[in-house]
């Protein structure tokens, strides 16, 4: 079974998890993710792939604890074996030489992201990073961030970095001083990649979201992840995980993202009443 090689803290509630996994390792590509399960009884869990080493034979994601099975997998130590790791899957990122290019990202989105910002580097493009966190000690890959990025801009809401405010406006700002902005990518928390789109319409910036955060299964089996894009039905795990953030449907996206979340809460409470010591 696929050995876990490394699980790390990075930050309150976020953590990293490299497998070994040398078959799937060959094949990464930007924008992909990886399907794990914690244990034999746990749910599958979408990860975004947030790097990989073909030579080491590894893959590895960052993922929030926000339920029973990625707090299972919180819990798991360098040697574990884990029954499930399949992937890589969904289309890769669209990497070319575009011209300046705008990453916004938040939370697990930071780790997310990291493949395309050092792909979009080596395709020539001007790369500047726009990252989002509630506190200066939630940030986390700064310095790999600035070792390919033309720029990176942090914001964050305990007045530590330059920018206290939310991604928009500091998104709005770069967007005017590096005007002409050719594309915007947005990774994290479903409102935060609404608001990037909602900031760059008005502009007419091809904006790309990834809509790994509705996935289930990961397979298109589910029904989970359908979500309109435009004037068709998509399932995020399929057909994307990256789409047009002004095709999106929204309002849909943000109804099915919320359909679980009773469940989830009760499946973690009781796992921690029965199982924890």
């Amino acid at each position: 079974m696929p050995k876990i090689l490394v699980r790390q803290r990075l930050v309150p509630n976020l953590h990293l998890i490299e497998v070994e996994a040398p078959e799937v390792a060959k094949k990464c590509r930007p924008g992909q993710f990886v399907i794990l399960m914690p244990d034999e009884r746990g749910e599958r869990i979408p990860l975004s792939i947030a790097d990989w080493d073909p030579d080491r034979g590894s893959v590895t994601a960052v993922f929030l604890v926000v339920g029973t099975s990625t707090r299972k997998l919180a819990g798991l130590n360098p040697g574990d074996e884990i029954p499930v790791f399949v992937g890589p899957l969904g289309r890769p990122s669209e990497i070319d030489r575009f011209g300046t290019v705008v990453l916004a990202a938040g939370c697990f989105g930071i780790g997310a992201l990291w493949p395309a910002a050092r792909a979009l580097k080596q395709a020539g493009n001007k790369v500047i990073a726009v990252l989002d966190a509630k506190a200066d000690y939630l940030f986390y890959w700064r310095d790999r961030y600035r070792s390919v990025c033309d720029k990176v801009i942090l914001s964050s809401r305990d007045h530590v970095q330059g920018s206290k405010d939310f991604i928009p406006k500091p998104l709005e700002d770069v967007l005017k001083t590096e005007a002409p902005v050719d594309r915007v990518i947005a990774v994290g928390c479903t409102y935060l990649m609404y608001a990037c789109a909602l900031a760059t319409k008005p502009r007419g910036i091809k904006t790309i979201v990834s809509l790994n955060p509705i996935m289930v299964d990961g397979t298109g089996m589910c029904g989970g992840c359908r979500v309109r894009v435009g004037d068709e039905s998509k399932f995020a795990c399929v057909d994307g995980p990256e789409f047009d953030a002004h095709q999106v449907d929204w309002d849909e996206l943000f109804m099915r993202r919320k359909s679980y979340l009773d469940d989830e809460i009760r499946s973690l409470c009781h796992w921690e009443e029965t199982e924890l010591p």
